[in-house]
């Protein structure tokens, strides 16, 4: 029989970082990887109460899944973090770490087998909370420049063709203009309402500051990994300009 706010498919290795959603129902899933030498270490890690941190579930790379924190209960996953005007983001959603060193640790394709899981895994929490799919986000959409994962290695282009995650396919980099730091004007404020409106927390300045590099980065670790230097040449707009027609064309559909 299954228990609610638990998944029938993960062992149970309880985290004492937890605490209330204070009435708060999930909206959203935030991928994580661990950025750890070793998964067994990131796990232990996540359940020790000197670390202030957990995550609701855990992904090995060999496909098999634990759970720390039960779903109706806050983890400690998200931190200072931001998407749309939802702030402070562990109330509002449900976090998976997936066991990779990350890039400080010698940074890996995420196997199949462990991608395999994950899919299956996020879409039972979206099916269970009613989460539509542009709610799967990385943590390094809600915490641009303090956080990178899980990174340009992940196969988000993959979880899309399951409905999970928002994705599509990047144009393609050529040569020609581009913006970046130092420039000012129309065409900046323009970056900054598209990036804005696809849930990135970014203020409209007009100017292409450090934050905006750091988002324009962000944006293109997701979602056009094949190069990231914060920079908004014409694969970077155009690529954006596709995802928000495409999430435009998904809500007058329903």
């Amino acid at each position: 029989m299954e228990t609610p706010g638990r998944d029938p498919h993960a062992a149970w290795q309880p985290s004492p970082n937890i605490d209330s959603r204070d009435g708060v129902r999930p909206t959203m899933v935030i991928l994580h990887y661990t950025g750890m030498p070793s998964a067994e270490g990131a796990l232990s890690w996540l359940c020790d109460p000197r670390s202030k941190v957990s995550s609701h579930y855990f992904v090995f790379e060999d496909g098999r899944i634990v759970q720390s924190v039960d779903e109706n209960d806050r983890a400690w996953h998200a931190g200072v973090s931001g998407w749309h005007d939802l702030r402070n983001l562990n109330a509002a959603s449900i976090g998976v770490e997936i066991a990779n060193p990350g890039h400080d640790h010698g940074y890996v394709d995420f196997p199949d087998v462990q991608i395999d899981a994950v899919e299956a895994l996020v879409a039972r929490i979206m099916a269970r909370w009613h989460i539509p799919g542009v709610n799967v986000v990385g943590h390094s959409d809600i915490a641009p420049g303090r956080k990178i994962d899980p990174g340009e290695r992940f196969p988000w282009a993959r979880l899309a063709r399951a409905g999970i995650g928002a994705y599509v396919s990047p144009a393609p980099i050529e040569d020609g203009p581009s913006l970046g730091p130092g420039d000012a004007g129309e065409a900046v404020a323009r970056v900054q309402r598209g990036l804005a409106a696809a849930g990135y927390v970014l203020e409209e300045t007009g100017r292409y500051d450090d934050r905006t590099e750091t988002v324009v980065a962000a944006f293109q670790r997701h979602h056009r990994p094949a190069r990231v230097d914060g920079r908004a040449d014409l694969s970077t707009l155009d690529t954006l300009d596709r995802l928000l027609g495409a999430r435009a064309e998904d809500l007058l559909t329903g």
